[in-house]
């Protein structure tokens, strides 16, 4: 399985302090934003190499961070080959950037990379294992206003996915979705060809609600909580209450 770790935003809304510094390698206490997630997921027996998808204007950051760590699995560095936030290619894209620049033909964990997570991604792995399926994370949310900012999916008793909504102004249940995703080698060339088919190139939650309308799949409900940073505000946030 590979770990892929969409990193090729620009982080705007955090100003000058990623005007020209990657927003994952920001730090969090003694380590980065990414370093907390990676030193979780290179523990996982079935990961065998963390892949960073970036764009051209942060690639040489990452690539002099990569110098630097002493991960089990090896580090792959991709440069999308953009450079401002106008150009981005969109998360999707990227996604499929990688993929085919490496040829990947591998069950993948992909990963948004600006959440501190308070839970192992090792349960997600072995709730896809369980289920055989590709899966997508969830998380009960009450707030309507919240709900109406993220993905929303639809689950039978079995948390089997029945149908997921982008931002929905009418809920149809209080399960919210995180950036965090397995598609299973099974699954490789729904997702090749999905932006070709009309699916949205940006957010990542896009390439789920594709995947959830042409192939089975469940949702893991997380064990634990995540604290999403998006902004200068929860970033200093973060620093306070977990640095």
């Amino acid at each position: 399985m590979k770990n892929i770790v969409i990193a090729a935003g620009y982080a705007t809304r955090l100003g000058e302090l990623t005007k020209n510094f990657p927003k994952p390698l920001l730090k969090i206490g003694q380590n980065t934003i990414l370093g907390r997630m990676l030193d979780d997921i290179d523990r996982i027996a079935d990961i065998d190499e963390h892949i960073i998808i970036t764009n051209h204007k942060f690639a040489p950051i990452f690539e002099q961070w990569k110098q630097e760590q002493h991960y089990q699995k090896p580090i792959t560095i991709i440069d999308d080959g953009t450079e401002t936030n106008d150009t981005r290619l969109g998360a999707v894209c990227d996604l499929l950037f990688a993929m085919k620049q490496l040829g990947i033909d591998d069950d993948m964990l992909v990963v948004a990379a600006d959440n501190l997570l308070f839970f192992s991604f090792q349960e997600f792995v072995d709730f896809a294992k369980e289920k055989q399926t590709s899966c997508i994370m969830c998380h009960e949310q009450t707030s309507i206003e919240k709900l109406q900012r993220t993905g929303v999916v639809e689950l039978d008793a079995d948390m089997k996915v029945l149908g997921m909504e982008e931002k929905p102004q009418v809920p149809k249940s209080h399960w919210a979705v995180p950036p965090f995703y397995i598609y299973r080698k099974e699954d490789l060339d729904l997702v090749r060809h999905s932006v070709e088919n009309s699916c949205g190139k940006d957010a990542p939650g896009n390439l789920a609600h594709y995947m959830v309308e042409h192939t089975t799949m469940h949702a893991w409900p997380m064990s634990a909580g995540r604290f999403d940073i998006g902004s200068l505000d929860t970033y200093y946030e973060a620093v306070e209450k977990y640095g």
